[in-house]
């Protein structure tokens, strides 16, 4: 089953595009404000995914090894954007494609996908990232909710990438000397102890 990301915070734990120079947050990002619109409460593309505009590509949600769907089965297409080698991403704008590099497979791992209805609405729309060149990691696939798309289409990249960007912060090792302490002599047993 798919967890459902509602708010910026699920998003930014989720661990989805970070660290650099994965590009999915702004990939995100670049899907809420250029790819759609909301009408009537329908997610309503934009540019339409079967077209290959920004090498939007179908996803067939195949069965790969004994792994399952990292999606639902369902009776409508899948399309995934955000393979940056792909036919048309070179469209993308430059800081989603900013740090791809060849060499470094994690600068092209992460993925848009959504389901298109029958009336060509997006019915849904998730994050994945690839665990191998092949292979999308279900337990890295989420489904972005209607309202988090909302939130984050009424935000400047700027506002979103600080507050999605899951900074690490390393635990502080304090070591507090103290040059004035006499050392003791060792005991009969021959051990010692200086207690600072």
């Amino acid at each position: 089953m798919v967890s459902t990301l509602n708010e910026l915070s699920q998003l930014k734990y989720s661990g989805f595009g970070q660290p650099q120079p994965r590009h999915g947050l702004n990939l995100l990002y670049w899907f809420v404000q250029d790819c759609i619109h909301f009408s009537n409460n329908y997610i309503v593309p934009i540019y339409m995914p079967q077209n290959g505009d920004f090498g939007f590509h179908r996803y067939h949600n195949r069965i790969e090894d004994d792994d399952d769907h990292i999606v639902p089965l369902q009776n409508l297409p899948y399309y995934e954007v955000g393979n940056l080698n792909a036919r048309g991403a070179e469209k993308l704008p430059k800081y989603v494609r900013e740090n791809y590099s060849q060499n470094d497979p994690d600068s092209n791992r992460d993925r848009v996908i959504v389901r298109q209805d029958a009336s060509g609405n997006f019915n849904r729309v998730y994050v994945t990232e690839h665990n191998d060149p092949k292979r999308f990691d279900r337990s890295k696939t989420y489904r972005v909710s209607q309202g988090l798309l909302s939130i984050i289409k009424n935000m400047s990249r700027e506002q979103f990438l600080k507050q999605t960007i899951n900074i690490r912060e390393e635990p502080l090792i304090y070591t507090q000397y103290n040059h004035n302490v006499p050392e003791r002599a060792p005991d009969n047993d021959g051990s010692w102890c200086t207690i600072l």
